[in-house]
């Protein structure tokens, strides 16, 4: 199951669709779908997130904790709007485009793919490139 919350007054997501990409992203990647929550704020609430439990004091556009057990999914994933928002007019997309880069970003982290060096970075850019492109097919 696929839920969404709100931090902030502004909603994000409105339709169905979101939810079943991101159901058809977990299957293309031989997972199950557990529950997964997604929590959308401000810079602001992400911050403390960051701080508190990570220990880093930067701003970032997301954050997941991946409580997934082997290949069935399960976690959190909190993202900040304000984040993406700003990183969308730094990239030269929509919003929409970068926040499902974002949305899709999280999942692929519980999957099992890392970004932390040059060489993870852009595997897991590769695997965004992908999963986005089936949001686009199934339209």
């Amino acid at each position: 199951m696929i839920d969404f919350h709100y931090e902030t007054a502004q909603e994000v997501v409105h339709d169905k669709r979101i939810e079943g990409w991101i159901s058809s992203v977990i299957a293309s990647e031989n997972c199950t779908e557990g529950e997964i929550t997604y929590i959308f704020c401000d810079d602001e609430y992400l911050l403390k997130i960051n701080q508190q439990f990570l220990d880093h004091d930067t701003y970032t556009d997301i954050i997941s904790f991946d409580n997934s057990l082997g290949k069935e999914l399960h976690g959190d994933i909190f993202v900040s709007t304000e984040r993406v928002k700003e990183n969308a007019g730094e990239y030269g997309v929509s919003f929409e485009e970068e926040l499902r880069r974002v949305l899709v970003h999280g999942i692929l982290h519980f999957c099992g793919y890392k970004d932390k060096t040059e060489e993870e970075s852009q595997r897991m850019r590769t695997k965004e490139d992908e999963k986005l492109a089936l949001f686009h097919v199934e339209q």
